[in-house]
């Protein structure tokens, strides 16, 4: 019983936190859903008039085998971090394993105005920064006077 209302809670001060975050302007990109705490990867999400800037915070993960599709508006990260936990001693004991291990899969919702064959990602110091265009004909134009 006083879980269900303790998340009521949660969920209520979500939502007005958004309102207020769309009430104010500061609102990125209407349709990015929140997520529930301790999902992996974490992503910062912007955009600049020319282009949408997504930062995906993934520590552990070999760029290698991460996997970055764009369809539509929708991109997708997954991939796998490891533990890093030697296999070879059956004798090691965990005490808390607080970082995430494992498969992780993260579909993030673009507007509808990015160029899907425009986009560029880079990965520095566990930072994956996607960085996708926005289509040419959607940019404002400033027309002269004849």
């Amino acid at each position: 019983m006083y879980g269900s209302v303790f998340n009521f809670s949660d969920n209520l001060f979500n939502e007005l936190e958004q309102l207020q975050r769309q009430l104010n302007g500061r609102s990125i990109v209407s349709n990015i859903r929140p997520v529930a705490r301790g999902t992996f990867p974490s992503i910062n999400l912007g955009s600049t008039s020319t282009s949408v800037e997504v930062y995906a915070f993934i520590p552990g993960v070999d760029v290698s085998a991460l996997d970055i599709q764009m369809d539509k508006n929708l991109l997708t990260l997954q991939g796998e971090r490891n533990l890093d936990i030697p296999d070879e001693d059956d004798k090691a004991t965990v005490y808390a394993q607080e970082r995430f291990s494992g498969k992780f899969r993260r579909v993030i919702t673009l507007p509808d105005d990015v160029d899907v064959n425009n986009v560029k990602a880079t990965c520095k110091d566990g930072v994956l920064q996607v960085s996708i265009k926005r289509r040419e004909e959607t940019l404002p134009k400033r027309i002269e006077i004849q």
